[in-house]
């Protein structure tokens, strides 16, 4: 059984993941930081596909969740296989605006939580016969000013969550474990968009080359596909997934 590790599962293009992989063959450690609503409903789905499920929730700032995290997925099976960092989300304060507390909390709910996690389970990734870490990024630091819009918060966090995670990749390659970042453009979230009003979205929308936003299926099936042996020579890599948007 492959245990697999992954946070921001609670919606989005985590939850799509949970249920892309769901299989008797799979145990999950899922974790959200508070939608424990939206992360029970992803749970009933896994379980009625036979995975196995635990959960927690927490905040991915505070080292000792971490470590709690790390522990309740090791007990699942002895030793985490895959990891999928999805947790994150965007922040639109500009320059003037935003204040060190901001890029602060930024950096270690993506990045620096990304690290932790990696130092304190590298060894089962390393174990395993399927090691495998996907990092969940973004367009926002490729794509700066798209419809005059910049996300400097958001897009130092997934600048350095992309340099971790081509390091990272370098010195697991040896070892046969893959290590990639997904980098999606606009994805269709649950609910309504918190960061821009409809239409701003709108405008958006009529640029972007495949004329359509991502949905989060998009996401997971790559994701799906980096996971499995088909995709054992690719690593270090930044994919986009964004309908032509880096085209622009």
């Amino acid at each position: 059984m492959k245990s697999i590790l992954i946070t921001g599962a609670a919606s989005g293009i985590g939850a799509a993941t949970v249920k892309k992989l769901a299989s008797k063959n799979v145990s999950f450690t899922l974790t959200t930081k508070s939608n424990l609503a939206g992360l029970k409903s992803v749970i009933q789905f896994a379980e009625n596909r036979g995975a196995k499920v635990k959960y927690i929730c927490g905040d991915l700032a505070e080292i000792l969740f971490l470590q709690e995290l790390v522990n309740l997925a090791r007990s699942s099976t002895g030793n985490i296989d895959q990891f999928i960092s999805n947790a994150g989300y965007a922040d639109k304060k500009e320059f003037g605006v935003f204040n060190n507390d901001d890029i602060n909390k930024s950096v270690q709910t993506m990045a620096i939580s990304f690290s932790e996690i990696i130092n304190l389970c590298i060894e089962d990734f390393i174990k395993s016969s399927c090691g495998r870490v996907i990092v969940i990024s973004s367009f926002v630091n490729k794509s700066i000013g798209l419809n005059n819009k910049i996300f400097p918060i958001t897009a130092a966090a997934k600048g350095a969550l992309e340099a971790l995670t081509k390091t990272l990749s370098f010195q697991l390659a040896r070892h046969n474990v893959t290590v990639n970042a997904i980098s999606p453009g606009y994805t269709k979230k649950d609910g309504n968009h918190s960061a821009l009003s409809k239409d701003e979205w709108d405008k958006i929308i009529n640029k972007i080359p495949l004329a359509r936003l991502a949905r989060p299926e998009d996401i997971a099936n790559l994701v799906n596909f980096l996971l499995s042996n088909e995709a054992s020579y690719i690593t270090g890599q930044v994919i986009k997934v964004d309908g032509g948007l880096s085209l622009l």
